[in-house]
């Protein structure tokens, strides 16, 4: 059996991941695609916690072009998290992989309420789990969720799917000249402001010595090749150099 170089992962996902075609929604064909990449990494023995935004169906920080104040737009936006939540979890478990729902704002009727023992629990008994809701809090981003989370579940490591291959000096969807990082350290992030993920999520990954991988989630079998210990995407990390 093939070995994973890591044994428990924080995948994070955006809302706008399961757009697909779509301009807003989910988009089936993108759920099905990630379960099938998620069943892949399951079986390779590795415990999966998954955090996904909702921007393909609110952002907070739209909402308050909307005439929103940020707390009520946020608080929206955690919503919509839960409803991303809820149709991965669903199609996850059409394919008899067994889930668990953890949100951070009590909505018992559909879902755990987030306890970190217990999370942890589940991830020992082979189940992945999904982290609804961001932090509960607003005024922070489901970036600085999944940091926090990961922190407090021990993953060895972050995995941040992107429609992109990694880390870019700019942005390669502008600037078909910018340079890719394989490798760089968290205050080289911070230094050259480059959009890892958010400032709070990048500082408490690095305060806590917590790798960071940005990777393209939309090639087929990327994650999977990606914790079989490929070199895909970018690292980012506490001792590594900018290359």
């Amino acid at each position: 059996m093939q070995k994973a170089i890591y044994k428990r992962i924080l995948l994070k996902l955006s809302g706008e991941d399961l757009l697909g075609e779509k301009k807003f929604g989910i988009d089936p064909k993108v759920l099905q695609r990630l379960a099938d990449e998620i069943d892949q990494v399951r079986k390779l023995d590795v415990e999966i916690a998954i955090v996904i935004g909702g921007g393909n169906i609110f952002r907070g920080v739209s909402g308050i072009d909307q005439g929103f104040d940020q707390v009520t737009g946020d608080q929206m936006g955690m919503l919509a998290t839960l409803i991303n939540s809820l149709a991965l979890q669903t199609t996850l478990e059409n394919r008899n992989i067994h889930t668990r729902l953890l949100s951070a704002i009590r909505i018992e009727e559909i879902a755990e309420p987030y306890i970190r023992r217990r999370a942890i629990r589940h991830l020992e008994k082979g189940r992945v789990i999904i982290l609804g809701a961001g932090t509960g809090h607003p005024y922070f981003t489901t970036d600085t969720a999944a940091a926090l989370r990961a922190v407090e579940i021990k993953a060895d490591v972050i995995l941040k799917g992107t429609r992109v291959e990694g880390v870019y000096d700019s942005d390669p969807e502008m600037n078909a000249n910018a340079i890719k990082y394989t490798e760089i350290n968290f205050l080289d992030v911070l230094k050259k402001g480059l959009k890892v993920m958010d400032l709070t999520a990048v500082t408490l990954c690095q305060e806590n010595k917590l790798p960071i991988i940005v990777f393209n989630m939309n090639k087929h079998e990327n994650l999977k090749r990606l914790l079989l210990g490929e070199k895909i995407g970018t690292i980012v990390n506490h001792e590594v150099k900018t290359n």
